[in-house]
């Protein structure tokens, strides 16, 4: 049976760059990314089955109503999940998956599998996200505002994950990622007491 990991962190910290160059080391042969279900339209360049699954409202939340997905949620108006057969069918072939979700949906998954390993990646701190945010240059001032403020509440929750990781150097966090998912390791010293420190200096 494989293992289940579920990667949260707050907007900006750099959680998408570090799953992707995670996926393409050679070490995750048997690692797949989880694929979600949406309701949303296809883009040109997305693939059903490999982007997304793309299904439409009705079939969606008769799969709800079955207890189909083992988090879902409604982003924008639209709505997303994560399959339970589709992730059941992985593990069983005795390879790991990887969600990417937010907070709420890490813990939901969490809750329906205990066995799920949750790890948070955190700034080094709020003034770092701010410039990261800011360097982006996606987001107005009031939404940069908005992200940070939820940021801290997530924060709050992802102290009791069961890895957190500080994303102060690439290289270090890629490289802590990869102790954890591929070698069953914790950190070195020297970053658990950076992932210490930061946390301590971000929930203050």
């Amino acid at each position: 049976m494989g293992k289940l990991f579920v990667i949260s962190a707050p907007s900006g910290t750099g959680k998408t760059s570090l799953i992707k160059s995670l996926l393409e080391d050679p070490m995750s042969s048997n690692t797949k990314l989880g694929i979600s279900c949406t309701t949303r339209e296809k883009r040109p360049k997305e693939k059903d089955g490999i982007s997304y699954f793309f299904i439409s409202e009705e079939e969606f939340k008769e799969r709800v109503n079955n207890k189909n997905f083992l988090e879902y949620a409604e982003v924008f108006g639209n709505l997303y999940g994560t399959p339970k057969d589709w992730v059941l069918s992985i593990l069983a072939k005795d390879e790991n998956v990887i969600l990417e979700l937010d907070i709420q949906g890490a813990l939901q998954v969490k809750e329906t599998f205990p066995n799920t390993q949750t790890i948070f990646i955190i700034p080094p701190s709020y003034e770092d996200l701010t410039k990261r945010l800011e360097q982006r240059a996606q987001d107005s001032t009031e939404e940069i505002q908005r992200r940070l403020n939820e940021a801290r509440k997530e924060i709050t929750i992802g102290k009791d994950f069961d890895q957190i990781i500080v994303n102060n150097n690439f290289d270090d966090a890629l490289g802590d990622l990869k102790k954890f998912i591929f070698l069953d390791e914790g950190p070195s010293k020297k970053r658990s007491e950076a992932n210490k420190n930061s946390l301590n200096l971000l929930l203050d």
